[in-house]
């Protein structure tokens, strides 16, 4: 009788599942208008998504099916979950239209993960082109859970549409944003700015809760526009 073998990709895959699988619950509390859950999942599936990651590099089990399938959970997690969760939260006022404006971060996302796909060689990489399409996730739901009672009505007029669609442009766009440095003596020495603004993060997140994580990816976000256009504007080509 064959035994069933159990590989190491299998610890990898298996928080790859629960990110899909949280994203997935995110959308059952958002069409039940529980609005908070449906945030906080879609943080706790970026959570196993970064731990996948991590577990991949551990166990050195990244492979080819690894990449599509967490490509895939990135659809439902940080896709679908959170354009349902605008279009159910705001959007669904405007008939066609908020249909059309809610399902841009779940386009321009599935396009950046199959540009991603294509492009990438090995299972390292140093930097993204374009916005990874968890952080523009994470900056819809922690807006919705920092700024969605009642309270903030004038801010969900304001800033939701233009955020949706500057995130859903940046996500396809050729803007440069690094990836999170591994913390290393030698790696603080070479980028002390990225830890400075870890640093940074990390204590308003302490003090701000989700609204200081809120304001970090927006700073994130912002930096990386600035950055883009200042090796532009001086013609200089993007260390890294």
């Amino acid at each position: 009788m064959n035994r069933l073998k159990i590989t190491p990709s299998v610890i990898p895959n298996l928080f790859t599942a629960l990110n899909m699988f949280s994203g997935f619950l995110s959308i059952i509390y958002t069409s039940q208008n529980n609005y908070i859950y449906a945030g906080w999942l879609i943080i706790v599936a970026a959570i196993f998504d970064t731990l996948d990651g991590l577990m991949a590099r551990l166990t050195k089990s990244s492979s080819e099916l690894g990449v599509e399938l967490d490509s895939l959970s990135d659809v439902v997690s940080f896709g679908v979950a959170p354009s349902f969760l605008v279009y159910q939260f705001y959007f669904y006022q405007y008939d066609t239209v908020g249909i059309i404006i809610s399902s841009l971060p779940l386009i321009a996302g599935g396009f950046r993960l199959a540009r991603f796909n294509v492009q990438l060689v090995g299972f390292d990489k140093k930097h993204f082109t374009g916005l990874p399409i968890p952080s523009a996730a994470l900056t819809l739901a922690t807006f919705i859970l920092s700024f969605g009672s009642n309270n903030y009505t004038y801010l969900h007029d304001k800033i939701l549409l233009p955020m949706v669609l500057i995130l859903s442009f940046i996500m396809v766009s050729k803007i440069r944003y690094e990836t999170l440095p591994k913390f290393s003596s030698q790696n603080i020495k070479e980028k002390p700015l990225q830890f400075i603004f870890i640093f940074i993060a990390l204590i308003a997140i302490i003090i701000f809760n989700v609204k200081g994580l809120f304001f970090s990816f927006v700073a994130m976000i912002l930096l990386g526009i600035i950055r883009h256009f200042y090796f532009k504007l001086f013609n200089k080509s993007v260390r890294g």
